[in-house]
């Protein structure tokens, strides 16, 4: 139990505030409006419970010099739990928190479900012995690690050039053989004799070397096209406009269209809302942006992304690496058989390849900016154009000649394929490995080599164990965490519940999957971006729900938690975002809460809600706090709750009360009678809530009652009928809403109020 907050300083809002004489009981409901530092104390006790420091330090107070510093007296002192010098001198484990943070890290950021959230959720859902389980899987999955770094590092103290092309398995599985050394001389022999013929059955042939020429007269239609059934007049008109629009006008208006296309013909302008009937431009608009238009536009894209796809920077890196294969491949086949020189500059018909690709995209650029404007490239694109044409052609004279060369150099082939030489190099390797194997230090080697695999055949094993227990425990926990989601959110009246919450095990660590159901549907819960029109955890789910179904999930793992009775469980602001009826839910749940666990911690900036809670608990296990505006920063004070709890009923009652008893010494007679009306409308509500609602008058009540006085519905007796209406018209004098103008002036007789109020506390008393 934390029993006191001795001194909160240079964190958050605190700057340096102590609550050193407010004990805290089983209860503790901490009050502050936002930005006070409910927040703050939050963090401060999630740091308590883990011992990292980070929660604290992130909120180090602004515009000081010094560090944070904490002192809670609480469980497992003496000393108390002190924070300094970014680190606590002891921590206390099993402090639960509901925060902003917790919805974050568990459920969801904003409006997205991400793996880390379905990944800590998992932990969540095991609860300690769950937990424990995993690390007992986890510890084998990272033994299992360590035993591949040892197998690695075994494997590669093994020298490769001892193996001669052999696996290490292979190689430390190798049976030791008697005559080595002279099988070895003889395989060395038979290899030398056809050394050459292996390189030749290796090498490979000529490839093509792909530099595909610009068509620069397809290019010329495109840039000439224009719509020839639209009216030059019209052309003119939208040309002009677009010019003064800017660069981009034509492009603007063209979207706009796209957007007035799917509206009525007559529609209001999508921008500015005014009548396009009387528009002398709509017209035009429509007749040049016409599909005829749209597929122009459609035809210059495609062609600029024609461009840039057979242009871009992995189609020239490929060129240059074809041209280098070539001249490699040209180099050593040029031993063999007469071939002339490779004299292409990869570099230079790169550069031309750029330039005429610019050319084309400038040209085909302006044409998407106005579609309509007939063109044609001019003589420097032509001219980049031709240029690289040039180097194509050069390139298809190049190919040409492979096809040439390639046949001389199957016939090479064909004349070394005389001899095996694969089979020749295969078992001179091995001859050669398994001399070496049983040398000295590879025998040794080897053996730790094996002894290492055999560890880590255990350590699988060991895995597959805990895997299981595992899988066991999931199976039986998961429904029963499923189960009390849903009766949490049936409690809650959501609307909508959680199925199939299943574990899963991922590359990134263990897992689970659920889904929402909302009237039978079932609504994926994923990180991705849903299609659009389906329905997906963001559109479905209001803030509120969204909330709601944290909250459910965290009282969930609460109520599987075999420490619940040891357990401190802080709630921050449970009711934000929830309307009457889950707020009042959460209240009672919390009340049951409290008497389950060592200490329950709720804060809120909803005065109603903390008070709610208060009524229905034992008041002598509770501590009430307000976090206040200090003259430095917040500070921390007694909160004298019962205050708070007295509605405006209460407090006329007794001011009615008072004056009975004491007369008007020390009270107001103006606001007295002033209350009487009001305290009247008050008690019907309560006393005839189907007949005078909120909202409802007294006159028109009152005739309500005149008209079923005697039938089987009736509201009042006649007696209290006339009653109501004295007490009406008495209490109009004084009133806002009464018929007297001079209400606020209206003379007080003290002896007639008495007796109004004696009477009014007589009709209410029925």
């Amino acid at each position: 139990m934390i029993d006191c907050l001795r001194l909160l300083r240079n964190v958050g809002v605190f700057d340096s505030a102590t609550a050193a004489t407010i004990r805290l009981r089983r209860y503790t409901l901490i009050f502050a409006e936002n930005g006070r530092g409910k927040t703050t104390l939050s963090a401060i006790l999630r740091s308590l419970a883990t011992g990292d420091p980070f929660p604290i330090a992130e909120r180090r107070r602004l515009g000081t010099a010094n560090p944070p510093h904490a002192v809670l007296e609480c469980s497992g002192g003496p000393p108390d739990a002190i924070f300094q010098h970014t680190n606590w001198n002891r921590t206390l484990s099993g402090i639960s928190i509901f925060d902003d943070r917790f919805v974050d890290e568990n459920v969801h950021s904003g409006l997205a479900v991400d793996p880390e959230h379905r990944q800590n959720l998992h932990e969540l859902i095991l609860g300690a012995q769950g937990v424990a389980l995993n690390k007992e899987l986890q510890d084998a999955v990272e033994q299992i690690t360590r035993d591949n770094t040892n197998i690695q590092n075994t494997g590669q103290a093994i020298p490769a050039a001892e193996r001669h092309g052999l696996s290490l398995d292979e190689f430390c599985s190798l049976q030791a053989v008697a005559g080595l050394d002279q099988a070895v001389g003889s395989a060395e022999q038979s290899l030398r004799s056809a050394r050459q013929a292996t390189a030749i059955q290796r090498t490979n042939l000529f490839t093509e070397v792909e530099l595909p020429p610009i068509d620069s007269s397809a290019i010329n239609a495109i840039l000439s096209r224009d719509l020839a059934a639209l009216d030059a007049g019209a052309i003119e008109r939208v040309h002009q406009h677009c010019r003064a629009l800017g660069e981009h006008g034509e492009e603007w208006i063209s979207t706009g269209m796209q957007i007035l296309s799917g509206a009525e013909k007559n529609a209001d302008c999508p921008f500015c809302e005014q009548p396009l009937s009387g528009s002398p431009r709509i017209d035009d608009y429509r007749a040049y942006f016409s599909e005829e238009y749209a597929n122009l536009r459609q035809s210059v894209l495609e062609a600029i992304s024609s461009v840039e796809r057979e242009n871009s920077g992995v189609s020239l890196a490929a060129f240059e690496r074809a041209v280098t294969a070539a001249r490699d491949t040209n180099i050593f086949w040029g031993e063999f058989t007469p071939l002339e020189p490779i004299a292409i500059n990869a570099a230079q018909i790169t550069e031309h390849r750029i330039a005429a690709r610019d050319a084309l995209l400038h040209a085909l650029g302006a044409k998407r900016m106005a579609p309509l404007e007939q063109r044609t490239l001019s003589a420097a694109e032509l001219g980049s154009i031709e240029s690289f044409n040039a180097h194509a052609a050069e390139i298809v004279q190049l190919n040409r000649r492979f096809v040439a060369a390639n046949l001389a150099i199957q016939e090479v082939k064909r004349t070394a394929a005389t001899a095996n030489i694969q089979v020749i190099e295969n078992e001179l390797n091995r001859l050669r490995a398994a001399r070496a194997r049983y040398l000295p230090p590879t025998a040794g080697l080897c053996e730790a080599y094996l002894l290492a695999k055999a560890a880590k055949t255990l350590t699988e094993q060991r895995r597959e164990r805990a895997k299981e227990a595992l899988r066991q425990y999931r199976t039986a926990v998961f429904p029963q965490y499923q189960k009390s989601v849903n009766d949490y959110l049936a409690l809650f009246n959501t609307g909508f519940r959680i199925g199939q919450v299943t574990p899963r095990d991922t590359v990134g660590g263990p897992t689970c999957t659920y889904n929402v159901v909302i009237d039978n549907a079932t609504v994926p819960v994923t990180g991705g971006t849903s299609q659009v029109g389906e329905p997906s955890f963001r559109s479905t789910l209001s803030s509120g729900d969204r909330n709601t179904l944290a909250l459910a999930f965290f009282f969930a793992s609460i109520d599987h938690d075999q420490q619940l009775a040891n357990k401190i469980v802080v709630i921050d602001d449970p009711a934000s975002s929830l309307d009457d009826h889950r707020s009042l839910a959460t209240v009672q749940h919390a009340r049951r809460l409290g008497e389950r666990v060592d200490q329950l911690i709720v804060l809120s900036h909803n005065k109603a809600f903390l008070c709610d809670l208060y009524s229905g608990i034992d008041q002598t296990l509770c501590t009430a706090i307000s976090i206040v505006r200090g003259q430095s920063g917040s500070a921390l004070a007694v909160w004298d709750i019962n205050s708070d709890r007295v509605s405006e009923h209460d407090i006329r009652h007794e001011l009615l009360l008072q004056y009975l008893r004491n007369g008007p010494v020390n009270l107001n007679n103006r606001e007295v009678a002033s209350s009487i009306r009001p305290h009247l409308e008050a008690f019907l509500r309560v006393s005839c809530p189907d007949t005078f609602r909120p909202g409802s008058q007294l006159g028109p009540f009152r005739g309500l009652c005149e008209q079923r006085v005697g039938q089987p519905n009736q509201i009042l007796s006649r007696h209290y009928i006339d009653e109501l209406r004295d007490l009406t018209e008495y209490g109009n004098r004084y009133h806002h809403l009464g018929t007297n103008k001079a209400w606020a002036t209206e003379a007080i007789n003290d002896a007639q109020l008495r007796g109004y109020i004696d009477r009014l506390m007589a009709f209410m008393s029925r």
